[in-house]
């Protein structure tokens, strides 16, 4: 069961999303909060599994809020839905560590499915996002020596462009599943970032994969 948590100011929009949301035998909503400092307070209490966060709110905003619920809980997958398709709000919030981004214009199966990605580990970008990616600039533009790859490690960021989950990956590569989080912690930390969304960002902009 996925314990899922709404950030959203909008009454009527939580309230859509909580019917639709309960239809679902995995999903439960535990919580909603109604701006970034109203999460803040709430997540302890609610120990969501998935937190669906909306970035203009009154008092912390959904990026900012991200990046510290991010550094306090990071186990909690954050799943932006806004209707900002702007890129400083998309490259703002996946630089705080959300593990998917979508737009409200988004059908509700798509959000569905959305929550139970994230949920899984894996990251989700809305379809009008992705090009996006090839405009990031990264503050960086070479990989350090000392964070070059195993030729293991690119083979498993290959799967992890590809979008695979770890179970996938264990499969193609012949390697536990416990093996491919080690690798996927070292990527993490070689390349200094948070999500899986971020790892696809950095190797597309860095060339480190074919494409």
């Amino acid at each position: 069961m996925i314990k899922l948590m709404l950030v959203d100011d909008h009454a009527v929009l939580r309230d859509g999303l909580r019917n639709i949301l309960e239809l679902e035998d995995d999903i439960r909503v535990v919580g909603e909060a109604v701006s970034g400092d109203d999460a803040l307070e709430k997540v302890p209490m609610c120990e969501p599994d998935v937190i669906l966060m909306d970035i203009n709110m009154p008092q912390k905003n959904g990026v900012e809020t991200t990046g510290i619920l991010k550094k306090k809980y990071p186990s909690i997958k954050i799943l932006v839905l806004t209707m900002h398709n702007h890129d400083e709000y998309f490259m703002a919030a996946i630089r705080e560590g959300a593990d998917g981004y979508l737009l409200k214009d988004a059908p509700s199966e798509q959000v569905v499915e959305a929550i139970r990605t994230v949920a899984r580990g894996e990251s989700v970008i809305h379809p009008s996002m992705t090009k996006k990616l090839l405009n990031f600039h990264q503050q960086q533009q070479e990989q350090p020596k000392d964070n070059a790859l195993t030729e293991r490690e690119t083979e498993v960021l290959q799967c992890l462009v590809e979008g695979l989950s770890n179970k996938e990956i264990a499969e193609r590569l012949f390697i536990s599943d416990k093996t491919v989080k080690i690798h996927v912690s070292k990527i993490f930390k070689k390349f200094d970032v948070k999500s899986r969304s971020q790892v696809v960002i950095y190797a597309v902009q860095n060339k480190l994969v074919p494409m």
